[in-house]
């Protein structure tokens, strides 16, 4: 803990929305201030000396060299004395926001954070009471009750339309997301970690970085998904300007805590603690804090963009053999962060050869009767929606030439409350001729042949949106792009699936 100013050893004050922080030589003295917030009631001496004694053992945790103990200021005529937490003072220029400010290099500090956060969580306290609170439901009662508390700050007339578009996504998100949620719980994801982790409170020593100021408050908001964790710190970081750091932080974090979670849920929750964050700012608005209103407004725009970001959606790829629907549906999953499921692949592995084995026959028969093929589709669609449910954006490389296969894609869409958007390649004819008489043994045994007995049979698609793939590629990923992600690649931090790296 360290004071806002530049000279480290003369003495200053700061205030929170619930301590009052004295520094004064080496040391840190922090006051709770006698406020009733609703979550937090800290009016009498006893729930702040509770508040206090509980802050100093739980952040022990992870910095257990800079919380001293517990002090007391007396004051002349006063019965009871007022309880502090004696802390050492950490050098401000080590801080980590300040060195994200000053666009100083942070990569090995956010590295160091990341896997001190993992250990803690590696270590720390599971079981039913931790694990009660990591269920869908249990986030979704965190989020209406910011809702709750929000309404209750906003100013008197309508609702704005970020915080409409807030709730509605939230509310989709979640709805979808069940067996997700279940999973994090089976895999031991929901502990009891930080709960408020700040750049302000980060600092970089040599002998290694210090985490201050968990939340100490309300054991059942400490009692989280690792990843909502530290995606307190990345949304932070984003606030201070430095989206690649979240970014990374994040990544980083997955890799020591071996996380695959889907890039969804990173964004859901950066969307949850930027929430939290435009709830805590309005409150010192109410408090009469400069600029704390307008922090609130960034902050609710920030949950906006990563809500999203976040939306799960279901995209079909559509079009005749040679119209490039593959090569689009590659490039368009790896762009998206989405696992890619194909027809032809899934066709071959059902059979047991492998994917590059030929399998031609005339259309309609061998592995490409109307039996195999609804069997496929509906294959396709059963492992589409087991990863749906669990977070994962799909993209299925199909024809689609059938309106009945559509449709019970777009069933499948809506039982998982997912985004669908549906994607029709198209190309002259002598393009997807000379395609086809020239591309290598692949998953597709379709020819020329095949290619004219299904245009014969494609069924009009008027909801598709056309994607015309006959010049680069990147035209033609950028038109499905802002069919899938309307509201444009760059509106929040774009997460990557952690990868490994030496360090």
């Amino acid at each position: 803990m360290t004071e806002p100013g530049h000279h480290e050893r003369r003495a200053d004050v700061r205030e929170t929305h619930t301590s009052v922080i004295f520094f004064a030589g080496d040391r840190v003295y922090k006051c709770k201030k006698p406020v009733d917030l609703g979550f937090l009631d800290y009016t009498t001496p006893a729930a702040r000396r509770a508040a206090c004694e509980r802050e100093i053992t739980l952040n022990r945790r992870f910095a257990p060299d800079v919380y001293l103990g517990l002090g007391e200021l007396r004051t002349p005529g006063e019965d009871e004395a007022e309880p502090l937490v004696v802390m050492r003072r950490m050098p401000a220029d080590r801080c980590l926001s300040r060195l994200v400010r000053a666009g100083a290099p942070v990569d090995d500090a956010l590295r160091a954070v990341a896997r001190q956060l993992a250990a803690r969580h590696a270590a720390a306290p599971r079981g039913h009471g931790v694990f009660d609170e990591g269920t869908r439901d249990a986030l979704a009662g965190r989020w209406e009750a910011s809702f709750a508390e929000v309404a209750s700050m906003a100013a008197p007339g309508p609702e704005s339309d970020g915080t409409a578009e807030t709730r509605r996504l939230v509310r989709r998100y979640l709805a979808g997301r069940k067996p997700l949620f279940d999973a994090r719980i089976e895999q031991g994801r929901v502990v009891d970690g930080h709960g408020d982790l700040l750049a302000d409170d980060v600092f970089v020593l040599d002998d290694g970085p210090r985490i201050l100021d968990c939340l100490e408050f309300d054991d059942r908001l400490r009692h989280v998904d690792g990843l909502d964790d530290a995606a307190f710190l990345a949304m932070d970081l984003e606030q201070l300007g430095a989206p690649e750091s979240a970014a990374f932080f994040l990544a980083r974090y997955s890799d020591y805590a071996g996380d695959p979670a889907p890039p969804s849920l990173w964004h859901h929750y950066v969307a949850y603690r930027a929430f939290v964050r435009a709830k805590v700012s309005m409150i010192q608005a109410r408090q009469g804090a400069p600029g704390a209103q307008a922090a609130a407004r960034r902050f609710v725009a920030t949950a906006l963009r990563h809500l999203r970001a976040s939306a799960v959606g279901l995209t079909l790829v559509a079009g005749l053999p040679g119209s490039g629907k593959s090569t689009l549906s590659g490039a368009l999953a790896d762009r998206l962060g989405a696992v890619l499921l194909s027809s032809d692949r899934l066709r071959k592995e059902m059979a047991g050869i492998p994917a590059e084995q030929s399998a031609a026959a005339d259309y309609g028969e061998g592995l490409y009767t109307p039996e195999r093929t609804a069997r496929t589709y509906a294959e396709l669609l059963d492992r589409a929606a087991a990863l749906l449910a669990r977070g994962e954006s799909v993209v299925l490389d199909a024809t689609w030439i059938d309106a009945a296969q559509r449709e019970e894609a777009r069933r499948t869409a809506e039982r998982a409350c997912a985004d669908l958007v549906a994607l029709h390649c198209h190309v002259p004819g002598d393009v997807a001729a000379a395609r086809l008489g020239t591309r290598p043994p692949g998953a597709s045994d379709a020819g020329l042949g095949v290619a004219e007995a299904m245009a014969d049979r494609e069924q009009p698609w008027p909801e598709a949106v056309p994607v015309d793939t006959s010049g680069p590629l990147r035209s033609a990923v950028a038109r499905a792009l802002a069919a899938v992600r309307p509201w444009g690649p760059d509106q929040a931090t774009v997460f990557r699936r952690p990868y490994m790296e030496p360090d």
